[in-house]
Order: C-alpha cells, then structure tokens, then sequence
C-alpha cells in the first residue's frame, strides 16, 4: 500500500509539472498510458507482496505446529519412561498395605485412648444433669446481682425517628413504582 501511495505522489508532481508546461495531445495521451502501466504494475506487485506475506505466515504456523508435535512426542515419551517401572498389581498391594497400617495405628490409638474402667463407675446422663443443674444455679445467681435501669420519667416521641423516615422511605417507594407503572 505504501508503494502505490508513493507512486500517486510522484504521479501527482509528474501531472502538474505537466499541466504548467505546454505539451502536445499525443505526448500527453502517451503519459496517460504510461501512468495506467505504472498503477497495473503497482497492483500486481501489491497482490504479489500480499501473497509472499500469506505464505510466510503459513510457514510460521507450520513451523509452529511440527515444535508442538516434536514436545509432545518428547512428552508422551518422558511419561511413558516414568510408567515403566509402574505395574498396577504393585500399586494396589502398595494401597492395601498402607491401608492395613492406617488401620492397626487406629486401633492401637483406640486401645490407648480408652478409659479402661478409670470414671466407668458414674452414669454419664446422671452427670449431664447435674452439670446442666450448676449451670442454672450460676446463671440464677448472676441474675440476682443485676440491677435495671430505671424508666424514664418523660414522655416518649408519639413516632420515633427511625420509624418515620422509614415511612417516608415506603412513601417515596410508591411514588418511584407509580412512576415507573
């Protein structure tokens, strides 16, 4: 595109230094001819131009593709070099074993956690009640030593503030939606 730009530029001069001079019809008709060859050429090599940079974008791409496919070959290779050594019987035996183990740490943290008879002797509901019971006489007493404040002796507001703004707050709400409607 810059070289057809160029070319109307020269053009251009060339026609007005051709316009102050006089020239005959045949010489300005052969400069016409000329500058129609020159814009045909012009084109032709913008479409040829045009094309060169297509296909040296297709060769990046392809370029690109065939390092995709050669990393993930080396990819699929380095994975299947890791599995090898991997057999799924060995796996499962490897899991169960692991699982065994989980299993006999459990009960040996059970066996140590156990009471074995050391606080057996008492009714775990008899303890639950007794405890609820204290909890109750604690709160009763804590209830005993509270003093409330005293009532006011002035008369309250007829409508508390909170109350009327949101009344009008509800009033302006209606007015939006008979508006909106």
């Amino acid at each position: 595109m810059l070289v057809i730009e160029a070319a109307d530029l020269v053009w251009s001069k060339f026609v007005s230094l051709l316009c102050t001079l006089p020239l005959p019809i045949p010489a300005a008709l052969q400069a016409l001819k000329r500058k129609k060859r020159y814009e045909k050429q012009l084109s032709q090599i913008d479409g040829t131009l045009s094309t060169i940079e297509f296909q040296r974008e297709a060769l990046e791409n392809s370029h690109t593709n065939t390092e995709v496919l050669k990393n993930m070959g080396y990819a699929a290779q380095a994975m299947k070099k890791v599995h090898e050594n991997m057999d799924l019987n060995k796996i499962d035996d490897l899991m169960q074993d692991i699982t065994e183990q989980q299993d006999v740490a459990q009960e040996i943290s059970d066996a140590i956690s156990n009471r074995a008879a050391f606080g057996d002797e008492f009714d775990e509901d008899e303890l639950m009640a007794e405890l609820e019971e204290l909890e109750q006489e604690e709160l009763n007493k804590g209830m005993r030593d509270v003093r409330l404040p005293s009532v006011p002796s002035t008369s309250l507001p007829s409508r508390p503030a909170s109350t009327r703004k949101r009344a009008e707050d509800e009033d302006e709400m209606k007015q939006l939606a008979a508006w909106a409607s």
